[in-house]
């Protein structure tokens, strides 16, 4: 696909078999996006349904030999919440047990499908991005301080005494707050409960 283009696919409620049948194009050249969608042998069909300002809406018709990650989808019974991209995708699921989950990544497997997981998480902890970690103001700012100055970068584009300078306190009080912080946020997010831990 052109790299020119990103691609959000349209949320929709299925209704019937088909999987992912509208996206959202955004970009300029849309003729040689449609040529090479329209010559994959993925697709069988591709319709352009409405454009609004650099962005148009389509409805694709998958072939028999469809991408191995729709049915992935539909055998998984994954709900697709969110997804975006072009070359990566970025896709946000909804599984309805840790079970379908556990049949998503073996069939990825068998695939030959790779994919990173950048969070699991269940309903009682809320949607993503809207994190509650637990961390004092004052790790906080100590934390978000340190990240974008990019002491955690490699190599080290600032220091803990320079942090404490930003701060306004000590060399020492921003190394506990910057290592508390961190210790407790990466607990919540690498430690967090999953769906097994609810059967």
């Amino acid at each position: 696909m052109s790299s020119g283009v990103h691609i959000e696919l349209e949320r929709v409620v299925p209704t019937g078999g088909e999987v992912m049948p509208f996206f959202w194009a955004q970009g300029t050249d849309f003729e040689a996006f449609e040529h090479a969608v329209r010559h994959d042998r993925l697709v069988d069909d591709l319709t352009a349904v409405a454009r609004v300002a650099d962005r148009v809406l389509y409805k694709v018709n998958w072939g028999e030999t469809t991408s191995s990650l729709t049915r992935i989808l539909t055998d998984s019974e994954a709900t697709i919440l969110e997804a975006h991209g072009n070359d990566p995708w970025m896709f946000r699921l909804r599984f309805n047990d840790h079970a379908a989950l556990t049949d998503f990544h073996n069939l990825c497997q068998e695939e030959d499908i790779e994919f990173h997981v950048e969070r699991i998480y269940t309903l009682a902890e809320g949607e993503p991005g809207v994190y509650n970690f637990d961390i004092t103001d004052g790790q906080q700012e100590a934390l978000v301080t340190a990240v974008s100055e990019g002491y955690f970068e490699v190599p080290r584009q600032t220091t803990l005494n320079e942090v404490a300078d930003q701060l306004g306190i000590s060399p020492q009080a921003a190394s506990e707050r910057v290592r508390r912080g961190a210790d407790t946020v990466l607990r919540k997010v690498l430690l967090s409960q999953s769906a097994a831990d609810l059967s």
